[in-house]
């Protein structure tokens, strides 16, 4: 298995307008020993001109987008982006590709139908534009798409998920295959505070039928489902407490198998602003 990496999921990256802050965080992260820097692309068509910005703007940290939209983003655009960024910032782009969700996708006035077939549909098509597999990871949940993730990609990106999951994504990946989870967390001590700011990240995600029924298949409830979540739920997906037990908690991950955990510092649904002293703090405890 690959050495382990510690790596940052932050949305702050898309959201902020301030090309110098963003710019300004990647290289500290970098600085700090962080592996790569993930964030969403977003729905729009393409790779969004900030994941460029910041490969030339660092250099040596990774950057990922987790995800582009295979409903939105063309596989030719998109091939032909990682094919620049290899040549010029080799090794450091890596295309996290998945199926989105059904409300996102059917906003933009497209059917959301056999997630599992557009994929390799999909994939089939970004092979044919110069593709290839050693620079794409799927965002994969289920068995069918994990293994999909380690027969046609690098491997996989999971989000939302627990210390199981990533356990089942190691066992059907195998011991070659990078898994990259993100992990959302709350470094604050209090668990009503620490709680509640889990529950306001999580409540638009219990509300996406493919987390649902992922946690349903892992052995969740209606009760844990609701309400934002019960506490046994919010505990399981959400280190939360001093930098010590978040820490720990995403040491876990690394212990059920994964080689990268993607960190989401969750800082109260504010993504213009960059929680830099909790990335440093993390940074002494895990790198």
């Amino acid at each position: 298995m690959a050495a382990r990496l510690v790596s940052v999921w932050q949305p702050f990256f898309l959201r902020s307008e301030d090309l110098t802050a963003a710019l300004d965080a990647a290289s500290e992260l970098e600085e700090l020993g962080y592996s790569r820097i993930w964030f969403s692309a977003g729905f729009g068509a393409g790779v969004p001109p900030r994941f460029r910005e910041i490969l030339d703007g660092t250099k040596r940290i990774g950057v990922a987008p987790g995800i582009l939209s295979i409903w939105h983003a063309p596989p030719a655009e998109v091939a032909a982006f990682t094919a620049d960024a290899e040549r010029t910032h080799p090794g450091r782009f890596l295309a996290g590709l998945g199926a989105s969700h059904a409300p996102m996708v059917e906003e933009k006035g497209d059917a959301y139908r056999k997630p599992y077939s557009k994929m390799v549909e999909y994939l089939d098509a970004l092979d044919a534009s110069g593709g290839t597999a050693d620079r794409r990871v799927l965002a994969a949940l289920g068995p069918r798409m994990l293994e999909l993730a380690r027969d046609r990609a690098a491997g996989a990106h999971p989000y939302f998920i627990t210390v199981e999951h990533t356990a089942e994504a190691r066992a059907v990946l195998g011991p070659d295959r990078l898994l990259a989870p993100e992990v959302a967390v709350v470094v604050d001590p209090d668990a009503a505070t620490a709680r509640t700011t889990a529950r306001q990240y999580m409540a638009a995600y219990l509300e996406l039928p493919n987390y649902t029924r992922n946690l349903r298949r892992l052995g969740w409830t209606e009760d844990d489902l609701t309400g934002g979540g019960s506490d046994r739920l919010v505990d399981a997906v959400i280190p939360w407490g001093t930098v010590e037990q978040v820490a720990a908690g995403i040491e876990r991950h690394y212990q059920a198998g994964a080689n990268e955990v993607a960190i989401q510092v969750l800082n109260g649904g504010n993504a213009t602003v960059f929680p830099a002293r909790a990335f440093r703090a993390l940074a002494a405890a895990l790198i």
